[in-house]
């Protein structure tokens, strides 16, 4: 028995230095996809940002286990880039927007509009848009606002509404959709 727990833990940790390296795709990462193949239920999320020029390509969830190492990249990725500050993402929405991605079966990266938003950032949008919540979830870490190029607004927000996990907006107007895992509702066209 303690063999098998060896062994296990020693894959696991394996699997979480794959995953704590994969902030951009490596030669090392390709081949630890293969690797992962049969390796239990594995989430992954993809996504880029036009404001900083980062990537991430990040598997941050192992047999039930969420990788402290790799929620911290993506916590760093999601952060104010005004401001140059980050807050710990709630890790729902992580989920949800992992879980939308899978469903459009879509291999693009999401671009990330915005992730955290401090106050003062959240602030200084509302001033500029009637659009901005006065108490937004971006400020909690509970939201993201996402773009794929390979799908309409339409397809992304009907892929997040099916996860019955939190809000989804619909901004046809400005091509993105707004993920959160609040209450379970939809807005927009």
């Amino acid at each position: 028995m303690s063999e098998n727990k060896k062994a296990s833990i020693s894959r696991r940790t394996l699997l979480g230095a794959f995953a704590a390296t994969a902030i951009t795709a490596t030669p090392v990462y390709s081949k630890a996809f293969g690797f992962l193949k049969g390796a239990g239920d594995v989430r992954r999320l993809r996504m880029h940002s036009g404001r900083t020029g980062e990537k991430i390509d990040m598997i941050y969830w192992i047999e039930g286990e969420y990788i402290s190492e790799a929620l911290d990249e993506v916590n760093f990725f999601m952060r104010d880039w005004r401001q140059n500050s980050a807050i710990g993402m709630d890790t729902r929405t992580i989920d949800i927007m992992a879980a939308s991605h899978n469903l459009m079966d879509a291999t693009e990266p999401y671009l990330l509009l915005s992730g955290y938003r401090s106050p003062k950032t959240n602030a200084l949008l509302r001033s500029r848009s009637g659009g901005v919540a006065k108490n937004s979830l971006h400020m909690k870490g509970q939201a993201a606002d996402l773009r794929l190029s390979s799908r309409s607004v339409g397809q992304i927000a009907r892929a997040a509404a099916s996860c019955s996990a939190g809000g989804v907006g619909r901004y046809s107007r400005s091509n993105f959709v707004h993920m959160d895992c609040g209450p379970i509702r939809t807005w927009g066209r």
